[in-house]
């Protein structure tokens, strides 16, 4: 069972990121302040979690959050800054669209930098330890899916539905067959050594 969030009796915002090791496409992160009396017992990290509940999970999230935001930073901004700084980024601005400034934020991951002062903690797997984190994750992965699949129907050849942009050996096949797109992360090693040698 997972707990709230770290601090009982402190407004907390938990943020989480997806996309960040994938070939094409945004990484989007969300921050999430839940009521000190929510309860929700199928709320875990959205990796555990099968698309149809992470779907309604963030129906449920949506509703009963104090407030939440999502933020999307694009691939060319990921190409010009890194993908650990675009992550960071990305939690920075949904936390500056939060409705509700929180009084603390605690982090999925291990890397973060200051937001306007506020304290913070990281917390490796946090999305499977705090509510607040694992609201978060589900935002981040479905609104990200959700973007996936638009732009699966302008480029199909890359099978964005089903892989989402991640590295798999389709998706890389894809690529070699087809070229990178305009949603591809140029500065990623989109295709293995042996298969840019057959270029």
């Amino acid at each position: 069972m997972l707990q709230l969030q770290l601090n009982t009796g402190l407004l907390e915002a938990g943020t989480d990121e997806a996309g960040r090791g994938c070939l094409a496409g945004p990484v989007v992160a969300a921050a999430v302040i839940l009521p000190s009396n929510f309860s929700n017992t199928l709320l875990t990290d959205s990796k555990q979690l099968s698309e149809k509940h992470r779907n309604e999970l963030r129906i449920i999230i949506e509703k009963e959050a104090i407030a939440y935001a999502v933020s999307f930073v694009y691939q060319g901004e990921i190409d010009r800054i890194n993908i650990l700084r675009a992550s960071i980024t990305a939690m920075h601005r949904a936390l500056g669209l939060l409705k509700v400034m929180p009084e603390f934020i605690v982090v999925d991951g291990n890397k973060f930098v200051p937001y306007q002062n506020i304290p913070h903690q990281t917390v490796v797997k946090g999305d499977g330890k705090y509510l607040n984190i694992a609201a978060a994750s589900v935002l981040a992965k479905t609104y990200r899916d959700a973007y996936m699949l638009d732009i699966h129907n302008q480029f199909p050849q890359y099978n964005w539905q089903q892989n989402k942009g991640y590295p798999t050996s389709e998706h890389r096949r894809a690529i070699h067959l087809n070229g990178a797109c305009e949603h591809h992360r140029h500065t990623f090693k989109l295709l293995p050594e042996q298969l840019k040698l057959d270029l």
